[in-house]
């Protein structure tokens, strides 16, 4: 299956461009043991994650009647942005973003990351000049992108045939749906390929392979 005439992609960042899955099981699983509850195997973990994260926080064995969803989340957060610049992108993240950049695909990212965390570390990584718009959430509870995607959608000046989203979560294919847009879904992020593909989704194993599916539309 090959992706023609593609003028835009949106991102998704965690999991998609950002390798973070392990560092986030490692701190969800100490806060599960802070919590007197058992940690989570990475099987486990993208076995139950999800979005709103809410749900997923559920899913793991909190009990929000003991120590409520805001709590551990901002715990969470807190914890997310003591070490995150000892996090890498995905080996081959930087070629993908030049490639896209020199056939002419305008690059957006949409993220249920907080705004001003997502461009902090976007200078970091010294990749935030490849995105023509940049989304993310104005809270950390990382609740959904639902309605970014549509805004965001009204912004991008090409036909919706011609855009495509890539992300690593079904919910990035339902923000797809929303936006009536094409999608990619990669499964080294947080979810497995046997969950992406339940929904009957393109599922690709890495990022490096993107090329093969998608042509500009001067190379259709």
């Amino acid at each position: 299956m090959k992706f023609e005439n593609i003028r835009a992609v949106i991102w998704d960042w965690n999991g998609t461009l950002l390798n973070d899955v392990e560092y986030c099981l490692n701190i969800l699983n100490n806060l599960l043991i802070d919590n007197q509850l058992k940690p989570l195997t990475l099987t486990q973990y993208r076995d139950v994650f999800t979005f709103p994260v809410k749900n997923y926080y559920e899913k793991a064995g909190f009990d929000f009647s003991k120590k409520s969803f805001e709590e551990l989340g901002k715990v969470f957060i807190d914890n997310y942005e003591r070490n995150k610049h000892s996090l890498k992108l995905f080996e081959k993240a930087p070629e993908v973003l030049e490639y896209f950049e020199s056939v002419g695909i305008e690059q957006y990212l949409l993220s249920a990351y907080k705004q001003d965390n997502l461009e902090e570390i976007l200078e970091h990584f010294r990749i935030k000049r490849f995105f023509k718009k940049i989304k993310g959430l104005d809270n950390i509870y990382a609740g959904g992108k639902t309605e970014l995607g549509i805004s965001l959608i009204k912004e991008i000046l090409h036909p919706k045939e011609n855009i495509l989203l890539i992300g690593d979560t079904i919910h990035d294919e339902e923000v797809a749906k929303e936006m009536n847009v094409q999608s990619i879904l990669i499964s080294n992020g947080h979810q497995s390929a046997e969950k992406l593909h339940s929904n009957g989704s393109l599922v690709i194993e890495d990022i490096k392979f993107l090329k093969d599916f998608i042509l500009p539309e001067a190379y259709s």
